[in-house]
């Protein structure tokens, strides 16, 4: 049962696609109040889990903390971040009551679980006006099917989409992206794709090419020629520029976000000076979208969007902010940390304090979110008022577009900020992640909950995009990339490079990379499924063994499909890993001879050796998954030699179709395999 709430006046998200009559009464969950802004507040029994909030810091149970859907631009994900690049706010209530809430509300949002008072969940914003629907259902994976039902199909990208990728910051020539192909054929290393980075652009503006890609479609043929697609980024600020006709174009036809006063709002990121397309305006969102095809009519099949919260380096008003602030202190500062009050000249005094924290909150400031404006075609709004819509409504333009530039292909797209809703238009990846093994595990967890919110493809940069990687680190992280649709290996500028060959001992790198294509049948059906079926990729354990209370406790194995279960090593120096296992299940390893290790393993705990070059995986009792042979690209993997590994006797399912179109038919591009 699904049950919908309307309170005060709502911003219409379009986060939901379909319609539900909204309710008079009161919700059956919780306490409401409307007083001073709105709160959702409902005491928690001793043993409920709190599951969903899509990309959230901490675990997969987010009991017992504090998050804050507001979409930030902040690489550093500690512990402590309450706010990480999307809002995403479904959550689920499992224990003797199970029910769903998600609170669409475009603006910031708090959840409290747990964190003020440990018995008490409480979800409150700044104005009620807001959607609330609510889920009732027996399990937690009924009621994710009930919410899936209500925001549309996830997005499906291109077969080649689920191949190995490499990116860097910091690849700028031609030469720079051969290299890298060079280095990845010779070696013999696997890959599909060479992502673009800001410096292929002329002074990072949007759909323009340096002076270093003269004969950009010759380029990206000869790419293509070897089964390599690029894939260029686009940012969110159009770079001020007279002559530039992205610029120009957005100013006369008042396509970007405006100041109060009705001027173009103006925001320092890349390329220095920007306005922002006006995204939430639907002739603009089709102008910018449109714009896509300067790259798509030079052969490029694929992007991702970054930088789109938006982020935000500084705007003028906070530049001068800072400087009025910095001349006080020059002038009548106390020179101590503490805020003094003495005045000087008629003028308050400013310490150190203020000044640093006034310096350190330039970018992305609260104070330029709301100085710009956003015309919908029926209201303007504030911007901080729709803040976390930025990021959806950037790859909404561009999917939208890819319909009308070639309706019938699918194109690779995927986010760095996103809403729910989003997941039709895109996947994303998680972010400027770090090389810590802690943002190993964090990427782990994510990985269902942002399932539950509808977002498939899905994956973090490997290896970590910040700080130096380890040898050792890249392979754990990419034998759990294996598994994600997403796989992709991509570091910052000024870091260690981390290209897979720069290492010794390629053929680990060669080996594990391999064994993301040996599966690949495997994964492409079972995300075509979960997609076309409105279902899970991955899954808690506890979704699946909903029985077993040792299940409800295990936050770093997880299901996938409907045949495996994964259980990385995340752990420095590990030379194996603890599993708990619900049923009997047969343990694979992936060896790197290219044999396959078979052990049945009753239910219960068990100690396995993985060692960095291994690949490990699960496979539930009476079931069996297709393996094929080595490939280097998704092109070159062959269906017609597949084999099966697992339970005799077994069957599998087998989507599989072009890879290209969206001709979607299950009942055509379903075989059955039997073992």
């Amino acid at each position: 049962m699904i049950r919908k709430y309307i309170y005060g006046t709502p911003f219409e998200t379009e986060a939901v696609t379909r319609h539900i009559d909204s309710e008079t009464s009161a919700p059956a969950y919780g306490s409401i109040s409307t007083e001073n802004g709105f709160a959702f507040t409902y005491t928690m029994d001793d043993d409920d889990i709190i599951y969903g909030l899509g990309e959230a810091n901490r675990g997969i149970n987010k009991r017992g903390y504090c998050y804050i859907s507001d979409c930030a631009d902040d690489p550093n994900h500690t512990e402590d971040k309450r706010s990480l690049y999307g809002a995403h706010n479904f959550l689920i209530v499992s224990g003797k009551q199970s029910f769903g809430l998600f609170f669409d509300y475009p603006a910031k949002l708090t959840f409290d679980i747990g964190y003020t008072r440990m018995d008490t969940l409480r979800v409150s914003c700044e104005n009620a006006d807001l959607t609330l629907y609510v889920f009732d259902g027996d399990t937690p994976d009924g009621i994710v099917k009930q919410f899936r039902s209500i925001i549309g199909h996830s997005y499906i990208p291109p077969k080649f989409a689920f191949g190995f990728g490499q990116s860097r910051w910091g690849y700028k020539t031609r030469e720079d992206f051969e290299k890298v192909a060079q280095g990845y054929r010779q070696n013999h290393i696997p890959l599909d794709m060479i992502y673009m980075d800001i410096d292929y652009m002329d002074s990072y503006k949007d759909f323009t090419l340096s002076s270093e890609f003269k004969d950009f479609p010759e380029f990206v043929r000869e790419m293509k020629n070897q089964n390599i697609r690029l894939i260029p980024i686009i940012d969110a600020g159009v770079k001020i520029e007279d002559g530039y006709d992205v610029y120009e174009e957005g100013v006369k036809n008042r396509y970007f976000c405006q100041r109060e006063d009705g001027s173009d709002f103006v925001a320092a990121v890349w390329p220095g000076d920007t306005h922002f397309p006006d995204v939430l305006n639907p002739e603009a969102r089709k102008w910018f979208g449109d714009k896509y095809r300067f790259l798509t009519e030079q052969g490029i099949e694929g992007f991702w969007n970054d930088m789109n919260e938006p982020a935000i380096f500084y705007s003028p008003e906070g530049l001068e902010e800072a400087k009025e602030m910095a001349r006080r202190f020059s002038e009548t500062g106390t020179g101590r940390w503490d805020e003094s009050t003495s005045e000087t000249d008629g003028e308050e005094a400013v310490g150190l304090w203020q000044l640093n924290d006034k310096l350190g909150s330039l970018a992305n400031s609260a104070e330029d979110y709301r100085r710009f404006y956003h015309n919908t075609g029926s209201q303007r709004i504030r911007h901080d008022k729709v803040h976390n819509l930025y990021g959806f409504n950037m790859t909404r333009a561009a999917g939208e577009a890819f319909d009308r530039i070639d309706p019938d292909r699918r194109f690779l797209m995927f986010s760095r900020s996103s809403y729910i809703g989003m997941h039709r238009y895109g996947g994303i990846w998680t972010g400027d992640n770090q090389s810590w093994w802690s943002h190993l595990l964090l990427n782990l967890k994510m990985l269902p909950s942002l399932n539950m919110c509808g977002f498939l493809y899905i994956g973090a940069d490997l290896g970590g995009f910040g700080s130096d990687t380890t040898r050792d680190l890249l392979l754990r992280f990419l034998a759990l990339g294996v598994f994600t649709p997403l796989m992709r290996n991509h570091a910052a500028l000024g870091t260690r490079e981390q290209e897979c060959y720069q290492f010794e001992n390629t053929e680990d790198f060669r080996h594990v990379i391999g064994v993301r294509y040996r599966l690949l049948p495997y994964l492409y059906s079972e995300y075509m499924k979960a997609a076309l079926n409105d279902d899970m990729y991955f899954r808690p354990l506890a979704f699946v063994y909903p029985e077993d209370e040792m299940a409800s406790r295990i936050e770093d194995q997880l299901m996938l499909g409907s045949e495996i279960m994964i259980a990385p090593v995340c752990e420095q120096n590990g030379k194996g890993r603890y599993v708990y296992l619900p049923e009997e299940m047969k343990f694979i390893k992936f060896l790197p001879d290219g044999t396959i290790y078979e052990e049945v393993l009753e239910k219960g705990v068990h100690y396995v050796d993985i060692a960095l070059n291994e690949v490990p995986l699960f496979i539930r009792a009476g079931r069996c998954i297709p393996v094929a042979d080595a490939a280097e690209c998704v092109d070159e993997i062959s269906m017609d030699t597949l084999r099966m590994i697992g339970y005799k006797g077994a069957e599998y399912v087998l989507y599989d179709d072009d890879g290209v179109h969206k001709d979607y038919d299950l009942a055509k591009n379903c075989r059955t395999l039997k073992f």
